[in-house]
Formats: structure tokens, sequence, C-alpha cells
């Protein structure tokens, strides 16, 4: 593969694919986020209607999204959205819905004890959850959102079909030019491989510093199996009262 190739076309591919990854993940996350607080309403009609989100964009393809976004809403709506942002917009709502149950299933995961002690304390809904509940959870949730966070980048590779010059777009052009499949989608692969490396130390990185946050020591998996382990009842109070105490004095 030429110089040139590498400077005109693979190189702008990964910063593509880059910004396409943290715009498509911050997106996601503000819908995970908000779909999945909304999922543990006591409201019927809220859990109905984020549960319905989630089923739909849980059960169409992204792909097909992409391309309903980019070239039916202008047939539609009259409204044309540039490649890059129904490409964010569409993997966005996406793994938003998939993030969502994540972030349900962390915060239903948190001991009741913690929720009893933090009405106890005339703490109101949204005090509870963000001084009480989400401390504990979000720890929970980061090893799954690096999972997921793997395979959105993944996904990124999918913007190729509506010319987004990504990295797979880049390669498709390359080989078009040179004729040499075998080594362009090697590289390619190797590529992808690095930045879910990059990406997978960076969420464990930020793991750490979460349980640091509440004072949870990092599990070392060479030492100790992959299961969860239950704190005994003094131990969970104690963290109860430590992370509530330092809530209040917030």
């Amino acid at each position: 593969m030429t110089a040139g190739l590498w400077e005109h076309w693979l190189l702008p591919g990964i910063w593509i694919t880059i910004q396409l990854t943290l715009y498509s993940a911050v997106f996601a996350a503000v819908v995970a986020f908000g779909i999945g607080i909304a999922r543990t309403s006591p409201l019927w009609i809220v859990r109905f209607l984020t549960g319905f989100y989630v089923e739909v964009f849980r059960g169409t393809s992204a792909l097909v999204l992409m391309f309903w976004l980019f070239f039916v809403m202008p047939l539609a709506f009259e409204f044309q959205l540039v490649p890059m942002w129904a490409a964010v917009l569409a993997l966005g709502l996406t793994y938003g819905a998939y993030g969502s149950e994540i972030v349900r299933g962390a915060i239903a995961a948190v001991a009741p004890a913690q929720r009893e002690a933090a009405i106890a304390l005339s703490f109101t809904p949204a005090q509870r959850m963000r001084r009480v509940i989400l401390p504990q959870a979000i720890p929970e949730m980061i090893p799954p959102f690096n999972n997921l966070l793997i395979e959105l980048l993944k996904a990124t590779a999918l913007v190729s079909a509506v010319s987004v010059a990504d990295i797979t777009f880049a390669a498709q052009l390359s080989r078009l030019a040179t004729g040499d499949s075998l080594e362009i989608y090697a590289i390619i692969l190797v590529l992808y491989f690095v930045l879910a490396f990059v990406l997978t130390r960076l969420m464990r990185l930020l793991e750490r510093r979460a349980k640091a946050g509440i004072g949870q020591a990092p599990v070392d998996s060479g030492k100790r199996p992959l299961i969860t382990r239950k704190l005994s009842s003094r131990q969970e109070a104690e963290q109860s009262s430590n992370i509530i105490t330092a809530g209040g004095a917030q």
C-alpha cells in the first residue's frame, strides 16, 4: 500500500471512525440513562412508553434505520440530514436502547437497604437516585457498557453504506485503486482491533476509578473467580452509611 493511500484515505478514515464512535457513544449514553431511569418510574405509562421504545429499536436494524434517516426522511418530511449525523442518530438510538437495559438492571441490583436508608433520611426520589443509587450502580454498568462500546465501534463500519468516509469506506476505495484485497482488509482488521483494545483499556481504568470512588477495591480476575461476591449485612450497612453521608454533605 502506497503512502498516498494512507495519507489521503486511510488516516482520514481512522479519524472519521473515531469521531463516529465518540459522538454515537455520547448520544447513546444520554439515551440509555434517560430511558433506563425512566423504566424504573412508578408511573405505568412511563414504563410502557420507554419499554415500547426499547423493543422497537432493539428489534430493528441499525443499517435500515440509517437508510431510512438518510434516504426516506428527505422524501417524507423534506428534511435532509448530512450522512455523518444520520449515522450518529441511527447508531445512538439503536445502541441507546441496548444500554438502557444495562442501566435499568444495574439500578434494580442496588440493595434495597440502600434505598430504605435514603428514605429514612427523607431524601427525595431525585436525591435518592443521584446521591445513593447511581453512585453504586454506575460501577456495575461499566463492564457491560465496555462490551456495548466495542460493538458500537464495529457497527460504525455500516456507515460506509451512506457514503461516510470511515475506515471501511477508505478500504473499499483503496481496494478499487490497487486491486489488493488481502493486504488492505488485513490492515483494516488490525486497525479495528487496535481501536477496540484502546477503548477497553480506557473503560477498565474508568471502572477502577468509579469503584474507588465508592470504596470498592478492584477485583483481581487472576486470583479470584468471576462471580459477584455478596457483602455481609454489616459491610452493606457500613457502605450504605458512608455513601449516604457523602451524598448528604454535598
